[in-house]
Formats: C-alpha cells, sequence, structure tokens
C-alpha cells in the first residue's frame, strides 16, 4: 500500500478550478477555544512569518478578489474562529458580489441576531462545529471558552437563529476517542441540518501533533460512529462521512498569510504567497487529488 495518496498537481492548463470549484480561506489564525486535537492551528506560521496570525484587511480583501476572478465557484471562510476577524463581513460582501457561494465554519459562540442580520443575503451557508453536546466531554476536547462549552440548548438557540435568516445549515462533527461511540442522532434531529459533515479526527505534524495521540481512532471505530448515527438520512438529512483518506490532499486551501497550502504528506505545505505571484502560479505549488474531492461529497447542491 502507498503511503500517501496519489498526487494530482494542479496547473492552470488542467483547468483546476472546475475539477475543485471550491476554496477554504483559513483568514484567521486567533480562535477563543482551545481544541485539542485541531489540525488548523497554525502556529508554525504565527510563529515564523506572521506574529498576529493573520494579514491585514485589505490584504484579505485582495486574496478574495484575485480568487474570485480565478472563476472558483464558492469561498469557505475558517480559521481558527474566523468571526473574530473584524473585516469578515466586508470579506462575504465581497465575495457575493462577485457571485461565489458564500460560507463559513464557526464553533458558533460570536454568532448573535445582529451579526446575522447584517449578513443577511451575503452569507449562504453556516457550518457549526459540534463534536457533542457533552459538557465534560467538551472540557476534555478543549472545545469550550475559558473552560466553558455551549450548552446543547443553546446550540438549538443559535441554529434556530441562522434558520430564520434562511442561511443554510451545516453541521460537522469531529469523531474522537471521547465520542466515537456516542449516538448523536436525537441531536442531529433536532437541529436538523442540510448537511452532516463526520470527519475522522486527523493527525498532521506541527499542528496538533502535541496532543492529538491522545483522541485517534481507527478507521472501525469511525466506521462504526458513521453506520450508528447515518439513521438520520430518513429525516432528510445528508450524512457526508470523511475519513482520514478522503480529507488528505481533497482540499483546495488558503492559509491566514495568503498561501494555498495542502496536507498530502501529513504536514502543511505552503505554496508562494497568492498577492505576489498570482492565483495561477500559486496552485503549481501544492497538490491536490481532484477525484477525492468527488469521492467526499465536495461537489453539491451549493
Amino acid at each position: 500500500m502507498r503511503p500517501y495518496p496519489t498526487l494530482v498537481y494542479l496547473v492552470r492548463d488542467m483547468d483546476v478550478v472546475t475539477k475543485v470549484p471550491a476554496v477554504n480561506f483559513h483568514l484567521w489564525e486567533p480562535c477563543n477555544m482551545r481544541c485539542r486535537f485541531c489540525f488548523a492551528t497554525f502556529q508554525d506560521v504565527k510563529r515564523n512569518i506572521l506574529p498576529k496570525g493573520h494579514l491585514g484587511e485589505n490584504d484579505c480583501l485582495q486574496i478574495v478578489d484575485l480568487l474570485a476572478r480565478a472563476s472558483f465557484e464558492k469561498i469557505n471562510f475558517a480559521g481558527g474562529e474566523p468571526t473574530l476577524c473584524p473585516w469578515l463581513p466586508d470579506l462575504i460582501r465581497l465575495a457575493k458580489r462577485h457571485g461565489l457561494t458564500t460560507s463559513i465554519v464557526t464553533n458558533g459562540t460570536r454568532i448573535t441576531q445582529q451579526w446575522l442580520n447584517a449578513l443577511n443575503g451575503s452569507l449562504d451557508w453556516i457550518a457549526l462545529s459540534i463534536d457533542t453536546v457533552d459538557p465534560e466531554k467538551l472540557r476534555r476536547l478543549g472545545r469550550a471558552v475559558h473552560n466553558n462549552p455551549i450548552a446543547e440548548e443553546e446550540y438549538l438557540r443559535i441554529i434556530s437563529m441562522i434558520k430564520h435568516y434562511q442561511m443554510r445549515l451545516k453541521i460537522n462533527t469531529v469523531v474522537t476517542s471521547e465520542t466515537w461511540e456516542e449516538d448523536f442522532a436525537n441531536f442531529i434531529r433536532r437541529a436538523h441540518p442540510e448537511r452532516w459533515k463526520i470527519f475522522q479526527v486527523l493527525a498532521v505534524k506541527g499542528q496538533n501533533d502535541k496532543h492529538v495521540g491522545n483522541y485517534t481512532i481507527t478507521n472501525e471505530q469511525f466506521a462504526a460512529y458513521v453506520e450508528r448515527n447515518r439513521i438520520v438520512e430518513r429525516d432528510g438529512i445528508a450524512v457526508v462521512s470523511e475519513a482520514n483518506g478522503l480529507m488528505t490532499g481533497s482540499y483546495i486551501m488558503v492559509d491566514p498569510a495568503g498561501r494555498f497550502f495542502d496536507n498530502v504528506r501529513g504536514v502543511h505545505n505552503y505554496s508562494r504567497p497568492i498577492i505576489e505571484v498570482g492565483v495561477d502560479e500559486a496552485l503549481k505549488d501544492v497538490s491536490v487529488d481532484s477525484e477525492r474531492f468527488l469521492q467526499r461529497g465536495g461537489r453539491y447542491d451549493w
């Protein structure tokens, strides 16, 4: 068996944006939670080239503009915690003016009615990161602010606000040693997202290797969790599972310093800065398997 996935090098003459038309912009390294399994901590970026953990507003706007002009169809803003970024609403509005489908991944702590109202008509999707609603497990995982996790009813209140503004809801769940035996279907039914993405916790050297060994699970444990909870499909909820083999090398991603990056060898590999060399040239520096993008359900009705 090969140790790494087959690499498909992305160059412009392969029409990469048609093959993988969605891009994840991890624009913000800071986070108000300390998830011990997080595979996007970007401490290497902060330590080596970006002390604040993010670019300035003008650079971020320029990157979004360049990505949009490269004909991506969908942009997902992630972090860190992207809602900590004061100019995130401006980035979302710019992307929407370009005609992109807009999305964020958030822990939900800063989602308010005022914030949602300001982005009404500009933000299409909100993905809430919810791994469990067991408060003790959340504390052990580090998915808490100052050791205070979000309560189940508070998650449901946030979800109700999102649906009030008719933004499309996705829930992202990372399955770890703390949660793989859980039956999470009852909560997912109550939340009733349009999509439920279930991830196997992923080890990435330089990102989470200090603690992730305490939280990894086997492929069989992950499969058992997915099979146990797939019952929510009967309620019209799309279940999309991503084991490590599908997650690795199947995303086009931009780091807080404005560079494409991949994780095909278990460590982040970064491109030249997009602002300096442009989207086409920077894409030549990273690798993505477009078949895995399709296999993991990356193309859907967004």
